[in-house]
Order: structure tokens, then sequence, then C-alpha cells
């Protein structure tokens, strides 16, 4: 049976993000609380915890992983930032848009398999936030869902669809599970959009101009 920690949505209790974070140290696998679904934590420098990250999902080994960071300058780590991801990371995070950038060779070249190129975002959800601080860098943010299933928006769904495959969650209570993050490339200067989400499109072309 996977282990629950009840923690409180708007200030998570240190201890139990502490313990969560080890267990990502240690290549385990965590659901945590975002501001958009549930999601499923693993160290994406990790090769063996990634492949692990796949096979909980029963996902193809090419699909796109996002990574969720507690800062931007967290957010670095997953590839370089030009000034036009500066400036969207700093007009919408902490917020729903995950901005798409070149992978670092630090992390698990099956996250950027297929394109080369890594999401990451700042979510506005504190429980999120405080694990990628406490693990010291980002985390992944796949849904916390079997692939082709429903994601999750509460703890139960995720310890019903999930029990025992994954060590942990963190059950920050129920979260909005409205639209998915937008996604965000910037393509020889100008900005691609790769998946319509919370963020609107218009708001995202105006605020590069």
């Amino acid at each position: 049976m996977t282990r629950r920690l009840v923690v409180d949505s708007r200030a998570p209790d240190p201890r139990s993000i502490g313990i969560a974070a080890d267990v990502l140290r240690h290549g385990g696998v965590v659901a945590y609380p975002t501001d958009t679904l549930y999601g499923l934590a693993v160290d994406p420098r990790n090769e063996k915890a990634v492949a692990r990250l796949f096979a909980v999902k029963g996902r193809d080994a090419t699909s796109a992983v996002a990574l969720i960071a507690a800062d931007a300058e967290q957010a670095t780590q997953a590839g370089p930032f030009g000034e036009p991801e500066r400036r969207l990371a700093s007009l919408f995070w902490p917020g729903p848009l995950t901005i798409v950038v070149p992978a670092s060779p630090v992390m698990s070249g099956s996250l950027a398999r297929t394109h080369g190129t890594l999401g990451v975002r700042v979510p506005s959800h504190e429980v999120a936030r405080a694990l990628a601080r406490a693990f010291g860098g980002c985390i992944t943010a796949t849904s916390a869902n079997l692939s082709g299933h429903p994601p999750c928006s509460t703890g139960d769904e995720v310890a019903a669809a999930l029990d025992g495959r994954i060590d942990l969650v963190l059950d920050g209570g129920p979260v909005p599970g409205d639209a998915p993050s937008t996604l965000v490339q910037i393509v020889d200067g100008a900005p691609r959009l790769l998946r319509a989400g919370a963020v609107a499109w218009d708001r995202v072309l105006e605020s590069l101009k």
C-alpha cells in the first residue's frame, strides 16, 4: 500500500516535504499536487528513476515529460533560457505556462529523446514548489495517472489509480483539474504554440511585443 502524507496546500509541513524529497533522492516516485492536476515526481537526472516513471504510467518512452521548478533560477537547470524565455518566465510564473528549451545534458536523455528539448515551469502551488525546493532541483511533472486514463485531481483519486505502484502521495487536497499548462517554445526568435492550455495564446503573444 502506498504511503500517504496529508499536507496543507498553502503551508506544507517541512518535515513531510523533506520525507518526499528524500524518496526522490533514492530513486522513488512521489505524487504531488500542482495548480492544474496531480503530478508524478522523480529525479529527472536519474535514468533508472525516469525509466520507472514510464513503467508506472505504462507510457511510451518517447512521450514528452515536463519538469517543475521552485523558481525561475532553478528552472534554468532544464536548459538554457534566452531573453524571450526569461521574459515569459517573469510575466507568467508562478503559473500554468510551460516553456520549452533545449535540454540540459545533465538531465536524463530519456526525457528529451524525441526532440532534444524539455518543458519547464514554476507552478502557483506551494506544495509543488516546496518539493522542488527541498529536493534541490527540478522534478518531473507528468500527470499522476495510468497512460490513457483520466488525470487525477485529488489524493484519493491518485491512491486509487496508482496504489502500490508509487512510493508516496503528498495529499494537498483537491486541485482545480482544469486545463493543462500552455506549452510554448521560442523558435528562431518567435513564439510557437505547442499545446493550448490555461494561459491564453494571445496573452503570450502580447507579452513578447
